[in-house]
């Protein structure tokens, strides 16, 4: 019963999501084709920003948890883009690098490439073997032609211009170009920036799929009826049977059990009228309907008469909703 519960929670939380009219409007610029990958975009003052999801929600303290909730139910999936540092004293993400001295943490350095003669071994800094647009060698006087032949550059060295002394490694600090304040690794905040796309396991008849039941429950419940989507039901056998959609009045004895069967090849085929019946064999409940999309073929229509099984074809939202209005009705 506890895995049953927590499924039925996630579909829950996912159908949630689907009717939300922001959702709804991110997926559909996935779906068709304007949105390959969400990336975001950078701003010297703010950050990054997304400006496709900023205009869908209105607002900009919003979209991280908006994006958050879609990639936590597996809707999105996400892929580290960079990491921004913001200033720890006023929250800017104008933040500079500064490499800096190690001695007296000046960023006023110089940094040159050291250079190692092969053949007599002597090296130093690049400025000191410069002779006149030439590479001279200031131990032999022998001029350097050729990198990695005549001559290899053995690393970096630094220089300070401020207290002169010389190193190998600086050392980093953060610079606020907003408040003039400096930070070190250890007092930075440093956050994730993700790139977006759409989850395998959205496609778009899914997707619709989820709209539809989204639409079907919430006419249900403005019929009066008490509806749970996903819904279980306790079978004769004992055994628990799931369906998209079940209503009833009163107890769940007197239930209306509906499921919904998409096709992506403009036709339904029988199997899910099989899988229905097979379910309500053991639960009996009331009335139950299959919401065939876009339509049902010979063989699903004629099994579905036999096993009492009401079939709804309808192409789209509307359509399902005034057909299924009009069978309710006629009971």
């Amino acid at each position: 019963m506890g895995s049953e519960n927590m499924q039925k929670e996630e579909k829950k939380e996912t159908l949630a999501l689907y009717r939300d009219r922001n959702v709804q409007n991110l997926l559909n610029k996935f779906l068709n084709g304007e949105i390959k990958t969400l990336e975001p975009v950078f701003n010297i003052q703010t950050g990054y920003h997304y400006h496709i999801v900023e205009k869908i929600v209105g607002d900009v303290s919003q979209v991280e948890p908006f994006l958050n909730k879609l990639y936590n139910a597996g809707i999105m999936e996400r892929k580290l883009y960079d990491e921004v540092i913001f200033c720890p004293k006023c929250g800017s993400a104008s933040v500079s690098f500064h490499y800096c001295c190690p001695f007296c943490k000046s960023f006023n350095i110089q940094k040159n490439s050291l250079i190692e003669h092969g053949k007599c071994g002597y090296m130093d800094i690049e400025p000191n073997f410069s002779k006149e647009d030439k590479l001279v060698c200031p131990k032999c006087h022998e001029e350097l032609k050729k990198i990695g032949v005549d001559y290899t550059k053995a690393g970096i060295w630094c220089t300070c211009r401020d207290c002169g002394k010389s190193f190998d490694i600086p050392v980093p600090e953060h610079f606020c170009r907003n408040c003039n304040a400096t930070s070190n690794f250890e007092e930075a905040i440093i956050k994730p920036v993700y790139s977006y796309t759409l989850s395998e396991n959205v496609k778009p008849e899914s997707f619709l799929d989820w709209l539809l039941i989204g639409a079907i429950k919430d006419f249900l419940i403005k019929e009066g009826l008490t509806v749970e989507s996903p819904a279980f039901l306790k079978g004769k056998s004992g055994a628990n049977h799931s369906f998209d959609i079940v209503a009833c009045k009163g107890d769940k004895t007197k239930a209306i059990v509906l499921d919904l069967a998409m096709s992506t090849e403009n036709i339904v085929s029988e199997q899910p009228v099989i899988a229905l019946f097979a379910k309500i064999f053991d639960v009996s409940p009331e009335r139950a309907f299959l919401i065939a999309v876009p339509k049902l073929n010979e063989n699903g229509k004629k099994m579905a008469e036999l096993y009492h099984i009401q079939a709804i074809e309808a192409e789209n939202q509307d359509a399902t909703i005034a057909l299924l209005k009009q069978k309710l009705a006629a009971a």
